[in-house]
Parts: structure tokens; sequence; C-alpha cells
């Protein structure tokens, strides 16, 4: 795993990664599974994003601070604020109805 911006924030950056690693494991199979229905889907993404907030959740707050601050202390805060007002990022486009084909 790689170092974060600001060396303090190196420890945070490694708990954090190691959290999310363990959290996103136990993520991706079931959830393919409940793919098959949306109502299944939107209920498993629920309490997914809920038992991400119990596990990780102080942890990415702590971590993200650190880095926010590392960001204002190298003069990079608004630089990143600049580039977000020029190219703001959009949402991706909805996914087409399952059993639709396109040709």
């Amino acid at each position: 795993m790689a170092e974060s911006l600001l060396s303090e924030c190196t420890p945070l950056k490694k708990e954090y990664d190691s959290c999310f690693n363990a959290w996103f494991e136990g993520y991706l199979e079931p959830a393919v599974s409940a793919s098959s229905s949306p109502q299944k889907y939107s209920e498993y993404s629920q309490r997914k994003a809920e038992e991400f907030q119990q596990k990780c959740g102080k942890i990415w707050e702590g971590y993200r601070a650190c880095v926010q601050k590392a960001l204002k202390e190298k003069g990079l805060d608004t630089m990143l604020q600049q580039s977000r007002e020029e190219n703001p990022l959009s949402r991706p486009p909805p996914l087409p109805p399952s059993g639709s084909s396109s040709s």
C-alpha cells in the first residue's frame, strides 16, 4: 500500500485500507447474487452501507480530515476546488433495464 500525501496520514491510510479491503471482500460475491432483483439489491446495498459506516466510517473520517489538512498545507486545496469547478464530475448514465439487448 502506498504512502499518504502527508506522512502523518499514512498510519490512518493503512488502517482505512485494511478496514475497507476486509469489508469489500464480504461485499462483492453476495452483491452479484443480490443483483438478480432490484429490490434485493437495494436492500443488500443499504445493509452493506450501514455495515461500512459502523466498521470503517470513523477511520475514513479521520483519514479524510488528515488528507484535507495536508492539501491545505501544500496549497493544493485551491487548485483542487478550481479543477472541480472547471470540470465537474457528472453522474454515470443509468444502467439499461435487465433483459434488454443492445444491437
